[in-house]
């Protein structure tokens, strides 16, 4: 698993018929105080993220299992919204970090 910042949409008119109706969010990974990584995953929505949350990724078949449609060819899925994350010691809350 890893965390994550959606920052944006994306829109597929042509895909496969198992991702009609899968709403597909562009991922920044970020690190545990929620700074930028500058790596981007396409991710299936199993939650109802939005832009500037941060979320909990999965990817491979851990995404597979996520996603409630069996057989959908997904290798990413956001599979929580993040409220807080302790590290060191510290509560940051990463929905908060500009």
């Amino acid at each position: 698993m890893k965390l994550g910042r959606v920052t944006g949409t994306v829109v597929a008119t042509r895909k496969s018929p198992k991702l009609v109706g899968t709403k597909l969010l562009l991922v920044e990974e970020c690190d545990v105080e929620g700074k930028p990584k500058g790596t981007f995953v396409v991710a299936a929505d199993t939650v109802g993220a939005g832009v500037g949350e941060t979320v909990l990724l999965v990817a491979g078949s851990s995404a597979r299992l996520a996603y409630p449609q069996e057989g959908t060819p997904i290798d990413a899925a956001i599979s929580g919204v993040i409220d807080a994350v302790e590290y060191n010691g510290k509560v940051t809350h990463p929905n908060r970090l500009s």
